[in-house]
């Protein structure tokens, strides 16, 4: 990380881009540099953000740009660019035209911004992370993915609205793929250090399990139009403020795995160390047997795809 002035670049300046280099800016990080293709659109959005400044009482500098060239030294970079998911598509559909995306912007990245930890929000998930790391060529470790977050706060959402309480007081746990094969764990859930199982009937939380493997999907389907970006932008800005301040925080992140769980050679979700170096440490659960075979079940999802698609 450099020294001086802390400075995050946020790829992509659509619903999930902005919603993150907002939050950013309200969290008083330092500052935040808007990129897209068009220039307008992230000039634009990022103008709006900065006259926001009095009124929510935040500074920093906030840029709009589509020059490469202005996210050099940047600490974190995040990656939203991407098409986004319409109505009866999988992220899975994604991979192509994304791919071609990733591509210029991970040597956009490379050739700027070399020293940054990458966030990857762009779907699907585990495989554009997996691909970017490859553009870039950087340590496994600076290139991860914002997937368990946004997913273990969705289930959080569903306990706290079945249980009646705060979110605040609920701690979820999903692991895996951040797509239909990921695995909630309500082993690891709990209300404010309850087992969410003493406080929930088995359906329920099975419910609550299925609607939070579809939580994307139930969104798009609401929309018509796009997918959801609050819950994910904020995510993604929460996983770079956590670098930034080195926070050593317990999240689960999509992470290059190399013989934990029993997978290698794999981006998947599962519980880090994210600090001011990215992934420090990767923390292996311990997990049932039918827990596992999920976990791994997904990576191997993932690693087929990699292979029949990207070419890996």
């Amino acid at each position: 990380m450099t020294n001086g002035a802390r400075k995050v670049a946020v790829i992509g300046a659509g619903n999930v881009g902005a919603t993150c280099a907002f939050v950013l800016a309200e969290r008083k990080v330092g500052e935040v540099v808007l990129l897209d293709i068009f220039e307008g659109f992230a000039k634009g959005k990022a103008l709006d953000m900065s006259q926001g400044g009095r009124i929510l009482n935040y500074d920093g500098r906030i840029t709009g740009t589509k020059d490469y060239a202005d996210i050099a030294g940047s600490d974190v970079v995040v990656v939203t660019s991407g098409f986004p998911r319409q109505p009866g598509m999988s992220r899975e559909d994604l991979i192509g035209k994304n791919a071609d995306i990733i591509s210029q912007v991970g040597e956009g990245i490379r050739d700027n911004a070399p020293d940054a930890v990458i966030v990857m929000v762009t779907n699907p998930l585990d495989l554009m992370t997996y691909h970017m790391q490859k553009i870039t060529g950087f340590a496994h470790n600076r290139v991860v993915g914002q997937a368990g977050i946004l997913d273990s706060a969705r289930m959080t959402h569903f306990i706290a609205q079945a249980v009646g309480c705060s979110n605040e007081d609920v701690q979820a746990m999903v692991l895996g793929g951040h797509g239909d094969t990921m695995v909630p764990l309500p082993r690891y859930t709990t209300v404010n250090g309850i087992p969410v199982t003493q406080l929930l009937s088995e359906d329920e939380v099975k419910e609550i399990c299925e609607r939070t493997a579809s939580g994307g999907g139930e969104i798009v389907k609401l929309l018509e139009r796009g997918s959801a970006f609050y819950a994910p932008g904020s995510a993604a800005a929460i996983m770079a403020e956590a670098i930034l301040d080195d926070r050593k925080r317990v999240l689960p992140c999509s992470t290059y795995l190399n013989g934990e769980y029993g997978m290698e050679d794999i981006y998947i979700g599962v519980p880090v160390v994210l600090g001011k170096d990215g992934v420090e440490r990767i923390i292996e659960l311990e997990l049932g047997a039918n827990e596992l075979e999920s976990l791994q079940g997904s990576g191997s999802f993932y690693k087929e795809q990699l292979s029949t698609i990207l070419g890996y």
